[in-house]
C-alpha cells in the first residue's frame, strides 16, 4: 500500500513545479502570524541530524547491554528498530543527495533577493541544494518507520509528517515539489528497507 502511496507523491510532485515559484512567493507574503512563529519553532524538529544521533545512541546503547547482560528479546527488538530506522536514514540519504548533486536547484531565496531560480543541473555540488528537501525526507522516513511499528497510530505519524513538511514550504525555504518529493523518496526508501531487510518489523500490507 505504502509503495503505491510513495508512487503517487513522486508524481505529484511534477506538476508542482509548473507552479513552485508563485506558490512560494505567495507563501512568503501570505503567512504572517500567528501561523509564522509555530512555523519558525517547529520546523527543524524534521532536521535529521538530532533523529539520526538519537537513534545511533539507542543503537549503541542496546549493543552494550546485550553484550553485558546477554541476549533478551526486548533488547533485541530495541536493537532492530534503531538499525531498521538508520538504514533507513542511509538509503534515504544516498537517495536524495544522489539527485540533489545531479538535479541542482535554487533555494526561493535566491529568487527573492537575486532573481535566479530553477535547476542548476550537473554542477556535483551541493551548492544548489533545494530539491529534493532534506527535511521532508526526514520526517516521512520517522513516520512510515513509526508506522511499521505502531501501525494504529498511522494517522498521527502522518499527520505529524504533512505539518513538519509543509512548514518548508509555507516558510518558503523550500519550493512545494521539493518537499513532495522528499517525502516520496523518504517513504518509499524506509519501506523497501523495511520490507527487504527488516520483515520481521513489518506488516504483511506494508
Amino acid at each position: 500500500m505504502l509503495l503505491w502511496l510513495s508512487l503517487a507523491l513522486l508524481a505529484a510532485g511534477i506538476p508542482l513545479l509548473l507552479v513552485d515559484r508563485k506558490a512560494a512567493r505567495y507563501f512568503r507574503d501570505h503567512v504572517q502570524p500567528p501561523l509564522l512563529p509555530i512555523l519558525v519553532k517547529t520546523t527543524d524538529l524534521a532536521k535529521g541530524i538530532v533523529w539520526i544521533v538519537c537513534i545511533a545512541l539507542l543503537y549503541l546503547g542496546t549493543l552494550v547491554t546485550i553484550a553485558f547482560i546477554g541476549e533478551q528479546p526486548n533488547l533485541r527488538w530495541a536493537n532492530d528498530v534503531a538499525l531498521s530506522l538508520l538504514a533507513s536514514f542511509v538509503v534515504g540519504s544516498i537517495a536524495l543527495h544522489t539527485v540533489k548533486l545531479f538535479l541542482g536547484r535554487r533555494r526561493p531565496r535566491d529568487d527573492f533577493e537575486h532573481g535566479l531560480y530553477g535547476f542548476v543541473l550537473f554542477t556535483w555540488t551541493l551548492q544548489y541544494n533545494s530539491f529534493p528537501s532534506g527535511h521532508a525526507l526526514t520526517i516521512v522516513t520517522l513516520a512510515t518507520w513509526a508506522t511499521a511499528l505502531w501501525p494504529s497510530l498511522a494517522p498521527l505519524w502522518f499527520a505529524v509528517a504533512i505539518y513538519l513538511s509543509l512548514s518548508r514550504a509555507l516558510l518558503a525555504v523550500h519550493f512545494l515539489s521539493d518537499v513532495v518529493i522528499g517525502a516520496a523518496i523518504g517513504m518509499i526508501a524506509t519501506r523497501e528497507t523495511m520490507v527487504l531487510l527488516f520483515p520481521q518489523l513489518t506488516p504483511s500490507w506494508f
